[in-house]
């Protein structure tokens, strides 16, 4: 680095979370450690918003559904941890269904999301949602190609009664490249605490890298409606992805940001 920096610039390298992310690397970088500071800083400043929104869902009994689809390691389970982490766990619902039991196979698709919506006061944040259907299914062989039209021809009428019966819905993609996605999953091989999570499916994901952008393409081609749109986040950089995210959110709900909390 060959820049001088500017007196806050120092003032924030001098503070503790400075201190701490500056020499918890091998490689010292200043410029990485400002930037994780100002990202930080903005993060702060966003759930204090997320707190209004909840507050605000609480008083006025409104329901929020806030569902994240993208490739495998883009992302989707940071980003949910960062917007809940400073909230209220008494008034929300992260969701990460495992593969259907014998019996959800013989029901209605979207039974078993639907028994996983909001009451009056709750936000839902579903980490994959019923989209699945629509990108991870068929691209992996889940399901039929009868059931998959079956999907797409139900999922905008679905949507539709869930934003008629008064719940907010707030579609997220994270998007990252192929490079990103590969670089994730050696880090993850690597990691001892975070082997547990690369899956068969996650895997196959470079080798299946092309059918996954055909069937994502279709999704949003059909679903990216007027009334329920999708937000794509560009994901390769997690912290600039955080913060669009909830940005995004707080955009999409008219939440009243002068409440009190």
């Amino acid at each position: 680095m060959n820049r001088e920096l500017s007196s806050s610039e120092l003032k924030k390298l001098n503070s503790k979370k400075g201190l701490i992310s500056l020499l918890s690397k091998d490689l010292i970088n200043v410029d990485r450690t400002l930037r994780y500071l100002e990202y930080e800083r903005k993060l702060v400043k966003l759930q204090i918003e997320v707190i209004k929104l909840q507050t605000w869902a609480i008083n006025n009994n409104e329901r929020v559904i806030v569902l994240f689809e993208g490739r495998d390691a883009a992302g989707k389970g940071g980003a949910i941890r960062r917007i809940t982490e400073r909230i209220n766990p008494r008034h929300i619902k992260i969701v990460a269904l495992p593969k259907p039991t014998e019996d959800q196979q013989t029901q209605w698709y979207f039974q078993r999301y639907i028994e996983q919506f909001p009451k009056a006061g709750e936000m839902v944040f579903f980490n994959r949602s019923w989209y699945n259907r629509a990108v991870l299914e068929p691209v992996n062989g889940f399901c039929s190609d009868e059931q998959y039209s079956i999907f797409m021809g139900q999922v905008n009428d679905f949507e539709r009664m869930i934003l008629e019966s008064g719940i907010h819905l707030v579609k997220i993609y994270m998007s990252i490249s192929k490079k990103e996605q590969a670089k994730r999953f050696d880090d993850l091989r690597s990691d001892p605490l975070k082997q547990w999570k690369m899956s068969p499916v996650d895997e196959r994901a470079q080798e299946l890298w092309d059918d996954y952008t055909k069937y994502k393409q279709a999704m949003f081609a059909v679903t990216d409606t007027q009334k329920s749109p999708w937000k794509v986040i560009k994901a390769n950089r997690k912290t600039e992805a955080r913060v669009n995210t909830i940005n995004h959110i707080l955009k999409s709900i008219p939440y009243n940001k002068d409440i009190q909390i």
